[in-house]
């Protein structure tokens, strides 16, 4: 027997498991309970188009789930897409009671609650809604706003360096953490660069196994923001591992300096069922992200080096005083490998008042 609290628990931990796979759906995890506090079926929505979390417990359960508990960590949806509406599943299996973690902001699918309450079912919302918005916090803020959520990831030294003096970079930071950047390019639905760094590097920019370089089944969206087309044609980023989208002022708009606009470009990326950016690249395309107020989250790898000079880890980020520094909230610190981890939220207060990018300083965020 399992307490409903811990059956939240597990069913947000089961949620994490479809991280990278589910857009545009949201990641959901599911216990069923039976009426005497059993567990008798559980899930997680895998891949878009494929059964929700709560279908996939009740396949589990059968006619164990009449009478009992449905512990879910997103409200049950309320339409017809390509699966059919889980809170009419619920119904027709005779639950009892159903928790929920957090309200669906989608106004297509929401409604779940209120359609399980007029058949006679016991709701009850919010239990431990603040870890399971957590747990889905790339898709609740790609809805609400219309546009993916970003993550900048970055490498740096003690003194904020990602490159020597001589312009060398490779490696800054440890095994253990480039590792840990592939299980981070895993849960996302694109990675995006700018063309400075394609030039300079020429990254693959994919999911690979760094022990025997294999590369993953499911591949992010490779996104290279390149004005005026000058990615060339043997780039790394245009082979056959993954799909690529060169971004020109064509493609997504100009912005007032005449480059990629890079709100029209997050929210094509919506409209192609992007939730979940991963910001890599180097610190113009940052900065111009940042001064835009584009960065949900920050992921840092700091590693144990000074090197006094070299090319800083961000470069205009719109702040010209101290004032208008942007401010974050630390999550999560933590040692991987040799180095630090550190995962930051930008206040959204800040983050709202960051300068749009008409009004920075004119720079070219690809030339890095």
């Amino acid at each position: 027997m399992v307490t409903e609290d811990e059956a939240m628990r597990r069913a947000i931990a089961l949620a994490a498991r479809g991280l990278g796979t589910t857009s545009p759906n949201p990641v959901v995890g599911c216990l069923l309970l039976g009426p005497g506090g059993e567990v008798v079926g559980e899930g997680f929505h895998v891949y878009a188009g494929g059964p929700h979390a709560e279908i996939v417990a009740l396949a589990q359960a059968g006619e164990r789930a009449r009478g009992g508990t449905c512990v879910v960590s997103l409200e049950p949806c309320n339409h017809t897409g390509r699966t059919g509406p889980c809170s009419e599943a619920l119904i027709a299996a005779g639950v009892r009671r159903v928790v929920i973690g957090v309200d669906d902001p989608n106004p297509v699918a929401s409604g779940g609650a209120a359609t399980l309450r007029a058949a006679g079912i016991e709701v009850e919302t919010g239990v431990r809604r603040e870890e399971a918005e957590a747990g889905n916090i790339a898709w609740l803020t790609a809805v609400r706003r219309g546009r993916p959520y970003v993550t900048w990831k970055f490498a740096a030294t003690l003194d904020g360096r990602s490159a020597a003096a001589d312009g060398t970079s490779q490696w800054i930071s440890s095994t253990e953490s480039r590792s840990d950047v592939h299980v981070l390019r895993s849960t996302v639905d694109a990675i995006v660069a700018g063309v400075g760094t394609v030039l300079a590097d020429d990254p693959q920019l994919t999911v690979r196994d760094l022990r025997d370089g294999t590369l993953a089944i499911k591949q992010p969206l490779r996104v290279v923001v390149d004005s005026s087309g000058r990615t060339p044609a043997n780039a790394r980023v245009r082979d056959a591992a993954a799909p690529t989208w060169i971004v020109t002022v064509a493609a997504a708009g100009a912005d007032q300096q005449g480059r990629v606009d890079l709100t029209g470009m997050l929210t094509e990326l919506y409209a192609r069922g992007m939730r979940n950016v991963l910001l890599e690249g180097g610190p113009r395309i940052a900065g111009a992200f940042l001064a835009a107020g584009l960065v949900d989250r920050v992921i840092g790898y700091i590693a144990p080096k000074l090197l006094g000079d070299g090319r800083a880890a961000l470069i205009d980020a719109g702040v010209g005083t101290i004032a208008d520094a942007v401010e974050l909230d630390f999550t999560e610190i933590t040692q991987i490998g040799g180095d630090l981890r550190f995962t930051a939220l930008l206040r959204p207060k800040e983050a709202s008042l960051r300068q749009k990018p008409s009004d920075r300083p004119a720079h070219h965020p690809e030339a890095e």
